[in-house]
């Protein structure tokens, strides 16, 4: 039964994103983590700079050389954070809230009171913090709560304080500490409890500095958009992106209550969406988390949208287990359909990183082998049924599912240019494994020869039962003799280096060349 212990190799087919620097940054620590199974890695500005960061990737391009894994990655906005930053001029910007050399801490008994001021021209003291939002007075009123936390380590309640506005003149707030907590680090992250600055643009100006002279030049797989709070920002990032050439996707990370009143909308336009718990956490009263975390997996889901869930491992920062209420979230976050897991101080800040990974992706070994697969085809069939069309991607993925459950197949082989069929085919939520085989295409300008087809397989890492393959490049046209050929030789290879397959197993192969498409049952060589 469920008691056994089955140690017949099964690839993990949820994904997980690791936020990557300080801890995390070196060559060795990056092919650690590449190893234990990281497909993304996030590179978080809301500190370092870009050279820090720059640095980082350096290395993450030299540990996948070494370990040969395919990894995307993902910058990670800072948005209209409001923050409070005790050591302003730092050398680098790099320093984290974490830093070593970080102020001492400061000690907020209960009932005490401390300032926070939006005069940027005061310096930070044990008694009042300068914070970064002009409108912060404006947002709060006598009695009102407020949170004050050291950066990622919201949860960690010795480091974060709950204060109440006692009054508020002029750009000074005063608040009155309602637990006590010391205040660490050099970096603290406040939210308004259930209130938002609705004036601060969600792409600032620092955003879009960044994306230009950053993320574009450096390829990023995927843009995360912080505090996403309507389908405009989306919009506006996308623009920005093709304005520049580039093909990064871009996941609204839901992160306020006005997230999920737009939730519909931003889903539309977004290509992901990237539940974020610990602000949210702050925003709505905790016991409607659950719930929604299970609406909005729900909803993408439906949409065939990459859903993200973050801080699922908080005890692993600084322990070699995780808690059991910890375990079993992971598990539910599967088994409610999640595409991935996203881990922040466990990796970037954590002692435990590379073994957080493996555990989380043990842990989503053993839900996906209870996943309901069949239910979940059929819920979804049952929802396309009632589309007066289906789209000719989602027909081909759902006859190739149909089809791969019928036979048994050991695997489901797609041959995409783009992508699309991919994620529609994970959309459907088969048992099996999907190789998505891309053949790169070698093009030339007269001046220069360019390799095209390495980022659409980065782009459909991130969705769950998904494992991108890169082919030998390719000049030529005739798609059909390449996939009956040497490349298919390839896909049936991979597949057994998976232990997926062996020679006699039944596949299912995917494949849409221009306006045709096919689905066939093939027996392995």
């Amino acid at each position: 039964g469920i008691l056994k212990f089955d140690h017949t190799p099964v690839l993990p087919k949820s994904k997980v994103i690791c936020t990557v620097g300080s801890n995390s940054r070196s060559v060795e620590e990056l092919s650690e983590l590449l190893r234990a199974g990281m497909c993304v890695a996030r590179f978080d500005f809301s500190w370092g700079s870009q050279a820090y960061h720059s640095e980082t990737l350096g290395n993450l391009k030299k540990a996948m050389q070494i370990t040969g894994n395919i990894c995307a990655t993902m910058m990670d906005t800072k948005g209209p954070e409001m923050t409070v930053d005790r050591m302003v001029g730092k050398k680098d910007g790099a320093a984290t809230s974490f830093d070593d050399q970080a102020p001492p801490p400061i000690h907020m008994a209960e009932g005490t009171t401390l300032v926070i001021t939006s005069n940027l021209s005061q310096p930070c003291t044990d008694s009042r913090l300068t914070i970064n939002n002009k409108n912060f007075p404006k947002m709060v009123k006598e009695g009102d709560h407020i949170f004050v936390g050291q950066y990622l380590f919201t949860g960690a309640e010795t480091s974060s304080v709950y204060f109440e506005v006692v009054s508020v003149k002029g750009e000074d707030v005063e608040c009155r500490s309602t637990n006590s907590a010391d205040l660490c680090g050099k970096m603290l992250i406040v939210q308004v409890i259930g209130k938002e600055d609705m004036t601060m643009k969600t792409v600032t100006p620092e955003d879009t500095k960044n994306i230009i002279e950053w993320a574009i030049p450096n390829k990023m797989t995927f843009i995360s958009l912080s505090y996403t709070k309507t389908a405009d920002c989306i919009k506006e990032v996308k623009a920005l992106l093709a304005k520049h050439g580039s093909t990064a996707e871009v996941l609204g990370k839901l992160e306020r209550a006005s997230s999920l009143r737009n939730l519909d909308s931003i889903l539309a336009e977004a290509d992901g969406i990237i539940l974020s718990r610990a602000c949210l956490g702050l925003d709505i009263p905790v016991e409607k988390i659950p719930i929604i975390q299970k609406f909005v997996m729900q909803r993408c889901n439906l949409a065939g949208k990459s859903v993200i869930i973050t801080r699922v491992m908080d005890s692993m920062t600084e322990n070699p287990r995780p808690t059991r209420a910890e375990a079993t979230d992971v598990a539910n976050i599967v088994l409610d359909g999640a595409d991935g897991i996203m881990l922040g101080a466990e990796t970037l800040r954590g002692n435990y990183a590379s073994l957080a990974v493996s555990t989380i992706l043990n842990i989503c070994k053993e839900a996906e082998k209870v996943f309901p697969h069949e239910d979940h085809f059929r819920q979804m069939m049952d929802i396309a049924d009632k589309q007066e069309i289906m789209f000719q991607p989602e027909a081909v993925a759902s006859s190739a599912v149909r089809a791969a459950m019928k036979v048994n197949a050991a695997m489901i082989i797609v041959f995409t240019e783009t992508g699309t069929t991919a994620r529609m085919l994970a959309k459907y939520r088969p048992s099996m494994p999907i190789l998505s085989v891309i053949i790169p295409k070698l093009k030339s300008n007269g001046l220069k020869w360019t390799l095209e087809g390495d980022e659409e397989a980065r782009r459909s890492i991130i969705y769950r039962g998904v494992f991108p393959l890169l082919s030998e490049p390719s000049i030529s046209k005739d798609v059909a003799k390449l996939v009956n050929g040497p490349i298919m030789a390839l896909a049936y290879n991979t597949g057994k280096a998976m232990g997926v397959c062996q020679p006699g197993s039944s596949v299912v192969v995917c494949q849409r060349m221009g306006l045709s498409a096919t689905v066939k049952v093939m027996i392995v060589e």
